[in-house]
């Protein structure tokens, strides 16, 4: 009993105090975004000032292509070729490219529909053969059935060129086009056409570079859509506007009748005038066949030439046969 009255005293025992420790000082020489955890010195800070002032520029001016774009969509909607004119120039600026082309993809093949910096060599061949034959091995041809980028660091290193493909063989050597990037144009699901640019040296595009090309391309495809859209618009008008009009023809036509029951020639020349003015035609005839034969009997807007082979003499009108007027 006695000793188990000191295990229990002696465990009641307060525990000895733990040694108070210094904070550790922090380690001086250390900055965040630094490399190797050193501080950044006065060459780096400029220079990442100077990558951020370059990014800034970029962006302002990528910004500024687009709303000339979208200027121009507004402002003409069914103008594609002002469209495509200015996609081109600017994606051909900023992405630091030689020369670039927009193509249309029809009935299985390229259709070149501007050009853009393009040596005058080759601009010449391609204005003579704007379509591009079909041709699998063509690295624009490429982006066909998977629908995606396709960049070439060196034409020249290509089996295409190499073995001698005309198309190919032609426009390296008449453009000088060494590197290319060449971004398709999809709307729907459906491959509309692709944005090609060019530089004469070995040097390959950014991704940064390419991902421009793909927003001008999605540019060019809301400009095909909406010329198509303004197209359809228009036609409905122009046949809303040929309806109202034959109607209203119809109806003087008809006032002239009720009008002039016995006077023929006012009912002929109203109906003649109509019908040239409907059709967007210079001038007209209108005859009856009588004894057959043709016989004039009105005639509107007609040269002074042409008229004057009428008959002289009061109610009298030519008469043709098959062997010329008489």
């Amino acid at each position: 009993m006695v000793q188990a009255t000191k295990k229990r005293r002696g465990s009641s025992r307060k525990p000895p105090k733990a040694r108070l420790r210094k904070p550790a000082a922090p380690k001086r020489g250390r900055a965040d975004g630094a490399s190797g955890g050193k501080a950044a010195t006065a060459s780096e800070l400029r220079h990442q000032l100077e990558q951020r002032a370059r990014e800034l520029k970029e962006a302002r001016d990528q910004q500024a292509a687009t709303s000339e774009v979208l200027s121009i969509i507004a402002r003409s909607p069914g103008d594609l070729k002002s469209v495509f004119g200015a996609i081109l120039k600017n994606a051909t600026r900023l992405c630091d490219a030689k020369f670039g082309n927009l193509l249309l993809y029809e009935n299985g093949a390229f259709r070149r529909v501007a050009l853009y910096g393009a040596p005058r060599a080759w601009a010449e061949a391609t204005n003579r053969q704007p379509v591009i034959p079909p041709n699998a091995a063509n690295p624009l041809y490429r982006i066909v059935r998977p629908r995606q980028v396709v960049h070439v660091h060196d034409m020249k290193a290509e089996r295409v060129y190499i073995e001698g493909a005309p198309d190919v063989v032609g426009m390296v050597e008449q453009s000088g086009a060494r590197t290319i990037a060449a971004v398709p144009m999809i709307r729907d699901g459906e491959l509309v056409g692709a944005i090609a640019i060019y530089r004469q040296q070995v040097r390959p595009f950014t991704d940064k570079q390419i991902e421009v090309v793909k927003n001008f391309a999605a540019e060019a495809v809301i400009a095909i859509e909406n010329a198509r859209l303004f197209e359809a618009e228009q036609q409905r008008t122009r046949e809303l506007t040929e309806a109202l009009e034959q109607q209203t023809a119809t109806a003087e036509v008809l006032r002239v009748i009720s009008n002039s029951l016995s006077k023929l020639d006012s009912v002929f020349d109203t109906i003649l005038a109509n019908a040239t003015k409907l059709c967007a035609a210079h001038f007209g005839m209108l005859a009856l066949h009588e004894d057959g034969a043709f016989r004039s009997v009105a005639m509107h807007n007609v040269p002074q030439a042409f008229a004057k082979q009428r008959l002289s003499g009061p109610g009298s009108r030519p008469r043709i046969r098959s062997g010329g007027w008489r």
